[in-house]
């Protein structure tokens, strides 16, 4: 298999980016995750796991190294391992559903995605702020999506070996253990994990009265894995996200007995026109994300 990577000129200026993988070499077969062995996954979610994985192994080839960024804009950076896993996604996923259509966060948007009953989104690294700067918590998140719900999930973190999966009606995994969203009804109990970005801004200030505490963490996608595995038992964010940020943790959360709303209290259905979630959203159990998200909209009064 060769991966070719095609840098177009963008709309505010061309990028080229440095890359320390040959294309011109072979990349070895995805190997799935040890920590799944002994858990019996349909066929679809074990090659998934195991298509993510590479990709994620592709960034590690990177990770905490000297490499190019470019940015798509002032906040948005862009290397060459962004590229070349969507790169790697888009041929081994469109392999594994050739009948699917394809939303990522690095291709450009083919609208031909409308027309068709089941979509990969998939964002190649989330997070790529944290991975600039040797953060480990940036993943590679991809969903399935069929009708408009999500209905498989893969989220992994390769700088930490986690691996979060999920089908649906079939609960959410770390690592091969069944994982569940915190019990934690009280606000006042709860520690939120929230945008390190919105933290350095005061965006989060507003809240710390009423919540337990604040934990900021990198990458949306990885702040929902982390509160589908009761690591956290909130996660919230005030700016707006795309489908590519949520979606994969959106139904890691919903299988792990929680629920993600948008601002206005509505479960999010995909593969829409317009990509973009305004306004932030909430995630955790019910209780959580009904208080959280009573205080954002009085915030906004």
């Amino acid at each position: 298999m060769k991966l070719s990577i095609l840098l177009s000129q963008s709309t505010r200026r061309l990028f080229v980016l440095s890359s320390r993988h040959d294309p011109a070499q072979p990349i070895a077969p995805p190997n799935a995750n040890p920590y799944f062995q002994n858990l019996i996954m349909p066929a679809q979610l074990q090659q998934a796991i195991a298509a993510t994985r590479e990709a994620g192994a592709l960034t590690l080839q990177y990770f905490g190294g000297a490499f190019e960024v470019a940015y798509k804009d002032r906040n948005d950076p862009l290397t060459a391992a962004d590229l070349q896993a969507d790169a790697y996604l888009k041929q081994a996923l469109r392999d594994l559903r050739p009948d699917c259509g394809w939303l990522s966060e690095e291709t450009v948007d083919d609208r031909q995605r409308l027309h068709k009953e089941a979509l990969w989104i998939v964002d190649p690294i989330d997070g790529t702020r944290e991975f600039v700067e040797g953060i480990p918590e940036y993943v590679v998140a991809v969903a399935l999506v069929e009708g408009g719900e999500p209905t498989l999930a893969v989220i992994y973190n390769p700088a930490q070996e986690e691996v979060f999966a999920a089908v649906s009606g079939s609960g959410t995994f770390r690592n091969g253990q069944r994982v569940f969203c915190s019990e934690v009804q009280s606000l006042g109990q709860a520690t939120a994990i929230v945008s390190r970005s919105e933290t350095k801004r005061g965006e989060i200030d507003p809240f710390r009265p009423h919540l337990g505490a604040i934990r900021p963490v990198g990458s949306v996608a990885y702040k929902l894995a982390l509160v589908a595995a009761g690591a956290g038992d909130l996660n919230f964010s005030v700016q707006d996200k795309n489908e590519w940020d949520v979606c994969a943790g959106d139904l890691l959360v919903r299988e792990a007995g929680g629920l993600m709303h948008t601002c206005d209290q509505q479960v999010r259905i995909y593969n829409q026109v317009d990509t973009l979630i305004p306004g932030g959203l909430a995630a955790g159990n019910a209780p959580l994300v009904s208080h959280i998200l009573h205080l954002m909209h009085e915030q906004k009064q």
